[in-house]
């Protein structure tokens, strides 16, 4: 294969925008040298989303709403806060996005440039054969210490992209990388919180004389010079960085790209990648874009964009999910949806939620696919699937087909907000959900407050957590309602 890209993006930004001038006055007390990170907002994951199901929503973004995606057949998952060390986060990104058993499936994860190594490995495989259509997503929610810069500067987003040979909106031009091991900031098995070094030799020991070797091999790679260079992405906390480089590395200073540090924060080793999404939806066909990222080394990553990039547009994307945010300056919130805070849940929250594994297993496309079942002979459309179709006039068995419910219109039937049962962001919004073509779940509705929820209203379905079992470590997922702001 000669030609190998991008043949598709997407990317996910939670709506939830934590104001840091929020999180600066209540911490005013201990840390008043804070008050220069103030101004913008950082996105703030909801308390039932974590880097997975950021990864998935992107995902979806990126493949779109067609229910046949059987042409992927390989999975990449990136991430510095995957929510198992030893379970394969790829393999449930691709049972939510309930691709074949036969793709293949792999987790990178270890430094920040873990992103764009992930997209570098999958064009390589599709390069040498090995896969024709590569999804590579990337999702990040870091954790940082209370009144800490780093819980200022982070951000929780996603990013994917379908790689391809065939209807590329952009082709690989180049690649380049270098590894040295300059820890800049690490987290070791047993820490909950990144410890990191002084930001003078971070900068001027390690971005400064490690990045712009790798940028140059990309560069050479692709056969150009930096001042053909349209797009630079380089995600960085510190201010002016990637000016720095882009002028160590002879691109032109236009061609430095907002960061989004201001409405977003740095999704750590997504944030290139989330980075390269928003280049592309303001890309036009010609234009040079040059992804690089720090980490343990660096990886930079060349493009050229084609034609298609007229007609070719994720649905939401980066632009999209950045103007859906919603502000929120109830900075207890955010400690408590982080576990930042020891609370009393109450007695109702007293429950073993050990998961049986045995019945995730036989249930997986149902639990994490949201498929359910079609009869064959009547159409009845029903959820879950059973042997025995629940058509009233025709109780057929065995005639049932996989249905996904995933992507199809929706709206709430009936509702109920409970202030009863426990809910991490009361009350608890649930109720039955009915699908256009046929089906109705009960299901948990996620992403509003008291008022939001009526009958008749638009929903869209998203992949969150259920339930965590805190005794074993063992996150639950399924899918849940949340409005359609675009119906």
């Amino acid at each position: 294969m000669t030609t190998v890209g991008l043949s598709a993006w997407g990317a996910y930004v939670p709506r939830l925008r934590l104001q840091r001038k929020a999180v600066t006055a209540a911490n005013a007390w201990i840390a008043p040298n804070l008050a220069g990170k103030s101004k913008g907002e950082r996105a703030m994951a909801n308390w039932d989303e974590d880097a997975l199901t950021m990864a998935v929503e992107a995902a979806r973004d990126a493949l779109g709403p067609d229910d046949d995606r059987s042409h992927v057949d390989a999975v990449y998952f990136a991430s510095t806060t995957a929510p198992f060390a030893d379970r394969l986060n790829a393999g449930v990104v691709s049972a939510a996005l309930a691709l074949e058993r036969s793709a293949s499936s792999a987790d990178i994860t270890g430094s920040q440039r873990a992103g764009l190594t992930a997209l570098a490995q999958a064009l390589s495989s599709v390069k040498a054969g090995a896969a024709r259509h590569a999804l590579v997503t990337a999702g990040e929610h870091r954790r940082a210490r209370a009144a800490s810069a780093l819980e200022l500067d982070n951000g929780d987003a996603a990013a994917a992209f379908v790689v391809s040979g065939e209807e590329t909106v952009a082709d690989f031009l180049g690649h380049g990388a270098l590894t040295a091991d300059f820890v800049d900031h690490f987290r070791g098995s047993d820490s909950e919180f990144d410890y990191g070094w002084e930001e003078r030799w971070i900068r001027d020991e390690g971005i400064i004389k490690l990045v712009p070797p790798a940028i140059h091999d990309a560069l050479k790679a692709a056969g150009i010079t930096g001042e053909q260079v349209t797009h630079f992405c380089f995600p960085s906390t510190f201010a002016g960085m990637a000016a720095n480089l882009a002028r160590v590395c002879g691109l032109p200073a236009a061609s430095v790209r907002d960061n989004l540090a201001a409405m977003a924060g740095e999704a750590g080793s997504a944030h290139a990648l989330v980075m390269l999404a928003h280049a592309l939806e303001e890309a036009k066909a010609g234009d040079i874009i040059l992804a690089a990222q720090f980490g343990q080394g660096a990886e930079a990553l060349v493009f050229r964009v084609t034609e298609r990039i007229a007609t070719q547009r994720p649905a939401r994307g980066v632009t999209g999910s950045l103007a859906d945010r919603k502000e929120e300056s109830n900075y207890l919130k955010f400690l408590f949806f982080n576990d930042l805070v020891q609370w009393d849940k109450g007695m109702r929250a007293e429950k073993d939620n050990k998961t049986a594994l045995t019945t995730l297993y036989r249930n997986s496309d149902m639990i994490l696919g949201l498929v359910g079942g079609r009869c064959t002979e009547t159409g009845v459309v029903q959820f879950p699937r059973t042997r025995i179709s629940v058509s009233p006039n025709k109780s057929t068995v065995d005639t049932q087909e996989p249905y996904r419910f995933a992507e199809r219109k929706a709206r709430v039937l009936t509702w109920s907000a409970d202030y009863l049962t426990f809910a991490m962001a009361p009350p608890n919004h649930y109720g039955m959900v009915d699908f256009e073509g046929g089906g109705r779940i009960f299901m948990d509705i996620t992403d509003v407050e008291p008022g939001d929820v009526d009958t008749g209203l638009a929903v869209r379905m998203v992949f969150r957590i259920k339930e965590v079992d805190e005794r074993r470590g063992f996150k639950r997922y399924f899918w849940k309602a949340t409005p359609d702001r675009s119906a």
